[in-house]
């Protein structure tokens, strides 16, 4: 299974080979924020690659579609800003970027994880959390 970096808690995911990161993050108890749980919807989930680009697999349309119809400009022009939960990846080495992100040991010590569809708020995807 391939192995991404998570910064800043430099935390290591294994990704199944269809899996996204965010999908595997949240199969092993981390803390990845969203807000539609993988429907490529809340782009709540938006990534930064800071190394080993050649290790995610190229955006796929429904992707591509999301960033460019609902992320803000700034970010939907840098090849480098994904969704997690449509970013998979080819082998080891990712790097990836994500605020808010919380390894499992550090997510136990807050609130559980909302279910989805338990937020009603609408998201700016232009700031960045």
């Amino acid at each position: 299974m391939p192995r991404v970096k998570i910064l800043p808690s430099d935390t290591e995911l294994e990704v199944g080979e269809s899996e996204a990161v965010a999908e595997a993050a949240w199969r092993q108890g981390h803390v990845w924020p969203t807000q539609c749980w993988g429907q490529a919807d809340c782009m709540t989930c938006f990534t930064k690659i800071v190394g080993g680009e050649l290790c995610a697999l190229p955006a796929e349309q429904d992707e591509l579609d999301a960033t460019r119809q609902r992320m803000s400009p700034r970010l939907r022009t840098n090849p480098l800003v994904r969704l997690a939960c449509r970013l998979r990846c080819k082998g080891d080495g990712l790097v990836l970027e994500k605020a808010g992100f919380r390894p499992a040991a550090a997510a136990s010590d807050g609130p559980p994880p909302a279910e989805p569809g338990a937020f009603d708020a609408p998201v700016d995807p232009g700031r960045v959390t």
